[in-house]
């Protein structure tokens, strides 16, 4: 499956899609294509080079009423930090704990989940932080709003033809 980078009209990574979504917003006029790969896409009347980057022709819709409940937002509310040890992770790197662990009644709620990365996830068990002696760095708590995130890119899983949009992430991505 080919994935395809879409770009702010800025040109700031926004999101990965595939191509089949991207194709639709190009022919739906909501993107431009800036860069494709060498698979062609071929019907009766039309033949397409693969889409591998697009640009938004318009930035995305404002901020919505509530954020919804996901991992990926989970991560960017904790600044993609496990909230037990402190230290910053790549999204592979985490999972989300259940500070009150769901067999005594702990819910999949923003109130009772955090990042956490998978030495500490092993090291709590089904435990509260509490009973597993450890201390979380900040009570979870349901965002009013996020920071406008955009995608985390491991240099050695991105596309060739991505390098130049998302150059700037890799210097991100050998912090973390």
């Amino acid at each position: 499956m080919s994935r395809v980078l879409v770009l702010t009209p800025s040109y700031v990574p926004h999101k990965v899609i595939s191509w089949e979504r991207a194709v639709i917003m190009y022919f739906s006029g909501k993107v431009d294509v800036l860069d494709s790969y060498d698979e062609e896409l071929r019907s009766p009347s039309t033949v397409l080079k693969m889409p591998a980057v697009v640009k938004l022709k318009w930035h995305p819709a404002g901020v919505k009423r509530s954020v919804k409940f996901s991992r990926v937002n989970v991560f960017t509310r904790d600044d993609y930090r496990c909230q037990y040890c402190g230290s910053p992770k790549r999204m592979s790197e985490l999972n989300y704990d259940h500070v009150v662990p769901r067999h005594v009644g702990g819910r999949t709620i923003w109130e009772n989940i955090v990042a956490c990365c998978y030495p500490c996830n092993s090291r709590k068990k089904n435990r509260t932080p509490e009973q597993a002696g450890m201390k979380l760095l900040r009570k979870p708590y349901v965002p009013k709003t996020l920071p406008f995130a955009t995608p985390r890119f491991d240099p050695k899983e991105i596309p060739t033809v991505w390098a130049d949009y998302v150059r700037a992430f890799f210097k991100d991505e050998a912090a973390a």
